[in-house]
């Protein structure tokens, strides 16, 4: 059985819908990555999902129940991080956590265990105002994992954070599913999803546009290619060489050192970069493999970052 099944789920706002009747499933001990711009339905799927707000239509089972009809034991089996940070800013970091373990009855050393593992140990003490955005939502996942539940659902876990607590998010997430959980992660982030997801679904405009394996998305959507940097000769130089390309060849001249992208699916790359380097001084040459972020830019014709 799925631990979450949505069949063509709509959610209305003032008579816009918001979502246009969705459906996926995520299996039991996967990450599923849910991908998309800003806008385009991705937190209102979640407060969905954790029983924040009610569908106009559709069907929306959690862990094999209507999101809509659970009791209050159904949340000790679910944990949730939103976008938004909803910590006791006055309470110290271990303050905040002591709350939630009383509430489910956990012990002190699963509160103890989770400071530590997250980095926090030496400034559990200490209020949560006072806590870098990383320390808060190195927090914040600590709460949601603190009950240990069968799945983890994450809103934008990393957005804007630094290396280190990236990589320590990362490695709790990977841990957890190790431990064979489930993880429903929402980001625009297609690298952080690239690298975490098994399967990811895409969203633009309330509607899901495709959902698979990473890899297989990337080799039926993506564009590798071969990125060649050479020296600015001058906007003649550049206007020859940019007559050379296709269309699915790219030239960039911000750089102090131009790089034009040839494209490895058009047939020809090795004749172009031939006539590339017979006009121009070649610095340097390197094959790029196809991403999520080529795919989103296939599918939906724009940036993600937007």
């Amino acid at each position: 059985m799925p631990v979450i099944e949505i069949r063509d789920l709509v959610k209305e706002y003032n008579k816009e819908r918001v979502l246009k009747g969705i459906s996926f499933s995520v299996k039991k001990g996967e990450i599923f990555g849910y991908l998309g711009p800003n806008g385009a339905g991705k937190t209102t799927t979640i407060r969905i999902l954790s029983g924040l707000l009610k569908k106009n239509a559709g069907e929306c089972l959690v862990l094999g129940q209507d999101i809509n009809q659970v009791d209050r034991s159904f949340y000790y089996h679910l944990g949730v991080v939103f976008e938004e940070n909803n910590l006791y800013r006055r309470l110290s970091g271990f303050q905040n956590l002591r709350l939630f373990a009383d509430m489910y009855g956990i012990g002190i050393e699963r509160v103890n265990l989770l400071l530590d593992r997250f980095g926090l140990k030496n400034n559990a003490r200490k209020q949560v105002k006072n806590y870098s955005k990383g320390m808060k939502q190195r927090l914040l996942i600590c709460r949601a994992l603190l009950h240990e539940p069968e799945l983890l659902i994450l809103d934008e876990p990393t957005g804007g954070l630094d290396p280190a607590s990236v990589d320590i998010i990362h490695q709790a997430i990977r841990e957890y599913k190790a431990n064979k959980g489930t993880v429903f992660i929402s980001t625009h982030y297609l690298e952080e999803a690239d690298e975490l997801c098994d399967r990811v679904a895409f969203i633009n405009h309330g509607e899901i546009i495709e959902i698979d394996y990473p890899q297989v998305l990337k080799e039926r959507y993506g564009n590798p290619v071969l990125e060649v940097r050479v020296r600015n000769r001058g906007q003649k130089i550049l206007k020859e060489l940019l007559s050379l390309l296709t269309d699915d060849d790219e030239i960039y001249t911000g750089d102090k050192f131009p790089v034009i992208r040839l494209s490895l699916v058009r047939e020809g790359a090795g004749e172009r970069l031939d006539k590339i380097r017979a006009r121009t001084e070649v610095l340097g040459i390197h094959s790029r493999e196809a991403n999520l972020r080529d795919v989103f830019i296939t599918l939906t014709g724009r940036g993600i970052d937007v």
